[in-house]
C-alpha cells in the first residue's frame, strides 16, 4: 500500500505530460489527494508494527513519528489540490501548463513523501534534493519575471546548503566507519561507536544544510521571495509541508545525537538558530509591504519555534510536534486565502487592500480566524503548544528565555496583526465593488482546515493524542 505512495504521483505524472487535457489533468490532481488521504486513513487504523520495515530491503519505513508529518503533509496536499482547482478557473492556463503544474506538483508531493519515509540517510538526502527541482518549476509557473529570479534564488541558495548536508554526511561516514551503514536503525543503535567530533562536525554542516530547506536563520534569504511568487496553493505547501518535511529529516539525525549522548552540543546550536528566527521574523514582520511575504516571515518564526521546543527536553520537544500540526494547516489556510485577497485587489502590497472584510466578507473572516490561530488564541492549538512551550523553558532550568520569547513573540503578534487589521478593515476604493462572492472553492479548502484546528484545540481526540505523544517519544 505504501508504494503506491511512490507509484501514483510518478504514473499519474507521466500521464497528464502525455494527455494534456484540461479534465485530466484536474481528475489526476484531486485523484491522487483522495488516494493519499484513503492510505493515511488505513494506516492510522492499522498501526499495529510501527517502525517495521515495509519494502525494499528496509528504504522506507513508517514509524509514529513518521505517520504524523504523513498525515500533516496528505491534508495540506488535499486542501492545495482543491484550491487548485479554483486557482485554474481563475487563471485559466492552457492544457499543457496546466499539465506541466499538475505534474510538478505531484512528483513535489512524491518527493517530500519519500523524505518522510526514508529509513536511510543518504536516501533521505537525495529526495530533499528532488524536493528543490520539482518545487522550483511551480514557483516559477506564473512565467514572470520576478518568479524567474524568485526560482533560481531558491535552487541556488538551497542547493548549496543540500551540498553542506552531503559534506555533513561524508564526515559521519569518516566518524561511523567501524559501522559501515547509514540506515537510521545501524546508526542509533550503534551510536555510541561514533567519533564525538566527527559526529558534532557532522550534525553542524547537516544542520545548515538541512536548516536552509527548513528556511530557519540566517539561512532563509529565499524563502520570501519563493512564498511571494509562487501561486497560493504552492505557497500552501511549501510553507505547510515542505518545511516540516525536511524539519523530520533533521530530527531523525537529531536522534543519532542523543543516542551518542552529544544532545547538550546539538541542544544549543536548535536554541541558538531558533531564537535568531524569532528575532528576524520580528524585524522584517515591522515593515514589510507584502502580505505574502509577510506570511512567509512567519513561518521563519514558526520553525524558530519548533527549533526551541527540541531544544527544551520531553515537553518541548511534545509542544513541538503539535505546533507542526498547528503552524501548518493554519499557515495553509492563509496562503490560500491570500490568492483570493490577490484575485480580489489584484495586488500583494498590504497598502494596496483595504475593507476585505465589506469586499468579500467570506475571504476577510477567514483571513481573521486564520489570524487568531497562527499567533495563538484560545481555542486554537497554537496557543497551547506556545504555553507549553513557556512551560518547558521552566522545567528545563531556563526560565529566564521566557522573557525575551515573549517579547519577541509580542514584536511579531504587533506586527502580522496591524498589517492584518489594516487589509481586513477600513473603506474600499470607490471604484471598488462590494460583497463579491467567488467560487465555494475558494473557501472550503481553508474551512474545513480551521474545522480540523478547532477540533484539536478544543478536545485533542485520543487518536491524535497519542500520535503526538508517540512522535514526540521518538526523540529519547
Amino acid at each position: 500500500m505504501l508504494l503506491l505512495l511512490f507509484l501514483v504521483p510518478v504514473i499519474v505524472s507521466l500521464v497528464v505530460v502525455l494527455l494534456r487535457q484540461h479534465w485530466i489533468n484536474r481528475l489526476a490532481l484531486v485523484g491522487t489527494a483522495v488516494v493519499y488521504v484513503t492510505i493515511v486513513i488505513v494506516l492510522w487504523f492499522d498501526r499495529s508494527n510501527p517502525g517495521l520495515p515495509i519494502w525494499l530491503d528496509g528504504y522506507f519505513i513508517i514509524d509514529t513519528i513518521g505517520l504524523l508529518f504523513l498525515s500533516i503533509m496528505t491534508i495540506v496536499f488535499a486542501a492545495a489540490a482543491l484550491y487548485s482547482l479554483y486557482y485554474f478557473n481563475e487563471y485559466k492556463p492552457d492544457s499543457r501548463r496546466e499539465a506541466i503544474y499538475v505534474a510538478a506538483m505531484l512528483l513535489f508531493v512524491g518527493a517530500m513523501t519519500g523524505v518522510i519515509l526514508a529509513a536511510h540517510l543518504a536516501l533521505l538526502w537525495v529526495l530533499v534534493e528532488a524536493t528543490t527541482l520539482t518545487s522550483a518549476v511551480l514557483i516559477y509557473f506564473e512565467g514572470k519575471k520576478s518568479s524567474l529570479e524568485a526560482a533560481w534564488k531558491y535552487i541556488f541558495i538551497c542547493s548549496i546548503g543540500i551540498a553542506l548536508a552531503f559534506v555533513g554526511i561524508v564526515i559521519l561516514t569518516i566518524g561511523s566507519k567501524e559501522i559501515g551503514s547509514l540506515f537510521f536503525a545501524d546508526l542509533y543503535n550503534r551510536a555510541g561507536q561514533i567519533n564525538p567530533f566527527w559526529l558534532k562536525l557532522a550534525f553542524a554542516f547537516i544542520l545548515v544544510g538541512f536548516g536552509t530547506k527548513i528556511g530557519i536563520a540566517p539561512i532563509h534569504a529565499w524563502l520570501p521571495d519563493a512564498h511571494s511568487e509562487a501561486p497560493s496553493p504552492v505557497s500552501a505547501l511549501l510553507s505547510g509541508t515542505l518545511l516540516n518535511t525536511t524539519f523530520l529529516g533533521l530530527l531523525r539525525v537529531q536522534e543519532i545525537m542523543i543516542r551518542a549522548d552529544l544532545q547538550a552540543f546539538s541542544n544549543f546550536l536548535f536554541m541558538a538558530t531558533g531564537f535568531l528566527s524569532l528575532l528576524v521574523s520580528a524585524a522584517f514582520l515591522l515593515r514589510t509591504v507584502n502580505y505574502k511575504r509577510m506570511l512567509a516571515y512567519s513561518s521563519i518564526e514558526n520553525m524558530g519555534l519548533l527549533f526551541i521546543g527540541i531544544a527544551l527536553g520531553k515537553t518541548g520537544i511534545y509542544a513541538a510536534m503539535l505546533h507542526s500540526v498547528a503552524h501548518s494547516l493554519t499557515k495553509s489556510a492563509l496562503f490560500l486565502t491570500s490568492g483570493n485577497i490577490l484575485q480580489l485587489f489584484g495586488s500583494k502590497r498590504i497598502d494596496d487592500v483595504h475593507g476585505l472584510l465589506e469586499k468579500d466578507p467570506r475571504s476577510g473572516w477567514i483571513w481573521m480566524i486564520s489570524l487568531i490561530a497562527i499567533i495563538g488564541i484560545p481555542p486554537f492549538p497554537a496557543f497551547l503548544s506556545k504555553f507549553l512551550l513557556i512551560k518547558a523553558f521552566f522545567e528545563n532550568g531556563s526560565g529566564w528565555l521566557a522573557a525575551p520569547f515573549f517579547l519577541l513573540i509580542a514584536v511579531i503578534v504587533f506586527g502580522m496583526g496591524g498589517a492584518v487589521f489594516r487589509m481586513s478593515f477600513g473603506d474600499l476604493p470607490i471604484s471598488s465593488e462590494n460583497n463579491v462572492r467567488l467560487h465555494p472553492l475558494a473557501y472550503i479548502p481553508q474551512i474545513v482546515l480551521l474545522l480540523i484546528l478547532l477540533v484539536i484545540g478544543l478536545n485533542i481526540p485520543e487518536s491524535v493524542q497519542m500520535l503526538l505523544v508517540g512522535a514526540a517519544g521518538f526523540l529519547h
